[in-house]
């Protein structure tokens, strides 16, 4: 048996290169990190609460109607839904980029009758004899194969880009989904404080109306002055006038939910659903956990690491055009059958076929390849500064929460005091005014004063609560199902909108091999 000494040659030099790939293995930088946030007064870690299920960060509200809404953001939403068409994308490619590893097969048949030696290019003399011209069947069948041998990782390293472009992808879907949870968040709890000021504001009213009253009947007896009245009138419609303002704020926050969850705003209502007493609001306490968490559990963190994976890769790739390109194929004859007629294919006298390497190597660019090279690691290094940027945000919006928590909650307690205060000033006012000893101007600051110190509360608990929220989004929402860099979500991001689990790409930090 003979051997083709450059088949077996060129075998050789694909098992010794089999495992280089140029360019730079991936690492991830060091990113600017802090050993803990910032103690305050009696902080601690605290614990999430126990039934409750932690990816769904929002049931620690316990509120029924914010559960029903949530459930309607991911499969819903068409801002989610773009996300979810990019995570396609770029699963397609990986895909792709992967399947250009492997041979390529291709077919291509033909058949026809043809003619040769034929002088005047008609079949048939004018005088109607044959032209003596040979004529015959042609029936072709070939098969096409070609490989890139990829000696030095260019398609190794475009697989690895591709897949880490795919994993951020992922992490860019659960980004959208967290963001777009936390709005609808923001927007229901800001209904409830305007239900909450709309009864404050009715309660006001209807006091208003009684001094109304009151003191029109003084002004008919003549023991009250006109401007009394006036001024008792000019209260209770300034207040109705807030009252209008209310529902005004109410309808563009319901809108803003409709369109969070895909539904018309014209067909959407919230039922009216004011937050508890002052003394009954509580805000729940968020684990934090520690900074370095945050490179773990924040998607657009892990999205901004796979990106500098990504690019790293294509350093490699750019710097691949360096070096020669070797692809196996076959040939210009390929191989097939050739016959006159389909009883002489597949039969070994009409067998052609032709094989062999390929080698090509670009040896004069006057710099078009070093310029793609440069760009690649400009690119990367962009995508360092970017990475480390989002740490350093996460770390400045987990303070600033935790912070704000803190502020408020101490504000609350002081501003609850201030409102029972003026509430008490209120009655003093009223009650000195109709002993005649004060005029009605004192009862119309006493109970402006009332109510801006009350609508202050009800805005500090609403401010409490989104706090709550933008922590938890800070803190990279649910704190049990982490987006670890290099891996895809446990849960799949199309399971929302798809039956199909979208296929795993598994990518180590050290990539096998090393430079060519």
């Amino acid at each position: 048996m003979k051997y083709n000494p450059l088949l077996l040659s060129t075998c050789a030099v694909l098992l010794l290169t089999a495992g280089c790939a140029v360019g730079p293995d991936y690492q991830r930088p060091d990113a600017p990190m802090a050993e803990a946030f910032k103690p305050t007064p009696e902080w601690k870690i605290a614990e999430p609460v126990d039934d409750v299920p932690k990816g769904e960060w929002w049931k620690i509200y316990r509120d029924p109607v914010l559960e029903e809404l949530m459930a309607q953001v991911a499969p819903n939403n068409q801002n989610i839904a773009i996300y979810v068409a990019r995570v396609r994308q770029a699963q397609a490619l990986s895909k792709g980029a992967d399947a250009a590893r492997y041979p390529q097969l291709g077919f291509n048949g033909s058949g026809g009758r043809t003619a040769s030696g034929v002088g005047t290019g008609n079949l048939v003399n004018p005088d109607g004899s044959l032209n003596d011209g040979a004529i015959g069947n042609n029936v072709n069948f070939q098969l096409q194969v070609g490989w890139d041998a990829d000696l030095w990782g260019k398609l190794r390293r475009d697989v690895e880009s591709k897949s880490a472009g795919y994993v951020a992808s992922v992490a860019d879907l659960e980004n959208a989904k967290l963001s777009m949870q936390v709005q609808l968040a923001q927007a229901y709890f800001t209904i409830r404080s305007l239900d909450s000021l709309q009864v404050l504001l009715e309660n006001t009213t209807a006091q208003n109306k009684r001094s109304v009253d009151i003191t029109r009947n003084a002004f008919e007896v003549g023991v009250k002055a006109r401007q009394d009245l006036i001024n008792a009138m000019m209260q209770y419609k300034s207040v109705q006038a807030q009252q209008v303002d209310v529902g005004v704020n109410r309808a563009a926050q319901e809108a803003i939910i409709a369109t969070l969850i895909g539904k018309p705003a014209p067909d959407f209502i919230i039922k009216f659903n004011p937050l508890p007493g002052r003394a009954n609001i509580a805000v729940p306490v968020v684990p934090a956990g520690l900074p370095s968490d945050l490179l773990e559990r924040r998607p657009d963190i892990a999205a901004a690491e796979r990106r500098m994976a990504s690019a790293n890769a294509q350093i490699g790739y750019q710097m691949a055009a360096f070096y020669p390109a070797l692809t196996l194929n076959t040939g210009g004859n390929n191989i097939g059958y050739m016959g006159s007629s389909f009883s002489h294919l597949f039969t070994g006298p009409f067998l052609f076929w032709g094989i062999g390497p390929n080698l090509a190597l670009t040896l004069l660019d006057f710099g078009a390849r070093s310029a793609k090279v440069e760009q690649a690691r400009g690119v990367y290094d962009e995508n360092v500064a970017t990475y480390r940027q989002t740490v350093l945000t996460a770390l400045q919006e987990v303070e600033t929460q935790l912070a704000a928590l803190r502020v408020l909650e101490q504000e609350a307690s002081v501003q609850d005091e201030a409102s029972d205060l003026a509430d008490k000033s209120v009655t003093i006012a009223l009650n000195r005014y109709q002993a005649g000893i004060a005029g009605y101007t004192d009862v119309v600051v006493a109970v402006n004063s009332a109510l801006t110190n009350q609508q202050k509360s009800i805005d500090i608990a609403k401010q409490r609560l989104n706090a709550s929220v933008l922590l938890i989004k800070a803190l990279g929402g649910g704190w049990d199902q982490p987006v670890k860099p290099g891996q895809v979500s446990p849960v799949s991001p199309l399971s929302d909108r798809q039956n199909q689990q979208p296929a795993k790409n598994e990518q180590s930090e050290q990539r096998p091999g090393g430079q060519g």
